[in-house]
């Protein structure tokens, strides 16, 4: 009768270490399966963006989103609209492309590169008049730019700023008195570097360039009423996309409240 305690306690005892060397092998177990679970594998994806959106992908969108899916790689090409639109339809292999107005991406669309359904009109900005910081100059307003002894845009041609700017001065009146005098950038970071070296006395830049350096001043905002159209940035998967599922995580991520929050502290107003 006294020896029957001892051999419960015995049979409890071998029990529980059975249970617990189970458990052991089966966490470690499944902790060697989660060690051998395939990873993503790497992908480098190409974004084509209008120059004015550079500061913001290259110091704060690219890395935030690199962090979250670490095996994606995303190199960015920055340029004029016009120029991003014309090396993509002749064959450069971008993944996504974000212009700085709806009519390049829109001609994108018309020639098959990206698909209607895929695009977001996703940010707006402002068209604003610069003077050199600290410089005196007798222009007021985009009235009379024609003051001023040098003036620098983007050249219409391929530059969507240029292409505002001239719309601008038209509904003025004044363009072709304003192209006389002016210098035309092939981007609208060139017209911005130009003020801020005091090479150009006044210049037609977005506002989020402005606010970019303290090297310029803004004069004033573009007139009510000038423009025909709010100044958008779309951004679109291209159809030829080797990496679609990425693209899109890509686009995702700059319509996400983190890469709106981004592009807010850059100038931006999103396009609602």
């Amino acid at each position: 009768m006294t020896t029957k305690p001892v051999l419960d306690s015995r049979r409890i005892f071998f029990a529980a270490l059975l249970l617990i060397l189970f458990a052991g092998t089966a966490l470690f177990a499944g902790a060697k399966k989660e060690e051998a679970a395939p990873s993503n594998p790497p992908v480098t994806i190409l974004v084509a963006a209008a120059a004015s959106l550079r500061n913001a992908y290259e110091q704060e969108i690219i890395p935030q989103f690199q962090a979250k899916y670490p095996w994606i790689t995303v190199e960015g090409a920055f340029d004029s609209s016009g120029k991003l639109q014309t090396q993509i339809e002749q064959g450069l292999e971008a993944d996504v492309f974000m212009s700085a107005a709806v009519t390049q991406m829109n001609n994108l669309v018309k020639n098959g590169h990206v698909d209607a359904g895929a695009v977001k009109p996703l940010l707006e900005n402002k068209i604003v008049l610069i003077k050199t910081a600290g410089a005196s100059t007798a222009v007021s307003g985009f009235q009379n730019i024609t003051a001023a002894k040098m003036i620098a845009l983007g050249d219409p041609a391929s530059v969507p700023a240029g292409q505002y700017a001239q719309e601008i001065f038209t509904s003025l009146g004044i363009w072709d008195a304003v192209k006389a005098g002016a210098s035309l950038g092939t981007n609208v970071t060139e017209v911005l570097n130009w003020v801020g070296a005091a090479s150009a006395e006044v210049g037609v830049v977005y506002a989020t360039d402005a606010a970019s350096t303290d090297k310029v001043e803004i004069i004033a905002e573009a007139p009510a009423g000038s423009l025909a159209r709010p100044v958008i940035y779309p951004v679109g998967q291209l159809k030829a996309s080797a990496h679609p599922a990425e693209a899109k995580l890509f686009i995702d991520f700059l319509a996400s409240d983190a890469g709106l929050a981004v592009f807010r502290a850059y100038g931006f107003s999103p396009n609602e």
